[in-house]
């Protein structure tokens, strides 16, 4: 994957119930998920923007701001503007209906 898929663009839900063996899976946000407390999830936008979306203290989402950039074939690297880590996401399956990756860590 030299370039990040069109189908990525978008806001993506964590579908937790389907993670297995350090796979993270992502529903698009209007998938029909199963009533769950709360979930988080990732946005990525065009030009390099990401957002990490984390559930708050009262179960609302709280948009955290970050950039993406490819690192190379299949992996981007996320930074935020706040105090936190980091990462490495390795897009391992993209498509309208799904996003699977694995959370690696990076290095600044």
């Amino acid at each position: 994957m030299a370039e990040l898929p069109d189908e990525i663009f978008r806001k993506w839900m964590h579908s937790f119930e389907e993670d297995t063996n350090g796979i993270i899976v992502y529903r698009p946000a209007e998938y029909e998920f199963p009533l769950a407390r709360g979930r988080d999830g990732i946005e990525f936008r065009p030009a390099g923007v990401f957002i990490d979306w984390e559930i708050g203290r009262t179960d609302t989402l709280r948009g955290i701001n970050g950039r993406w950039k490819l690192e190379g074939p299949g992996h981007v690297h996320v930074s935020f503007e706040e105090e936190r880590e980091p990462r490495i996401l390795e897009i391992l399956q993209c498509n309208s209906e799904i996003l699977k990756v694995r959370e690696l860590p990076a290095s600044s």
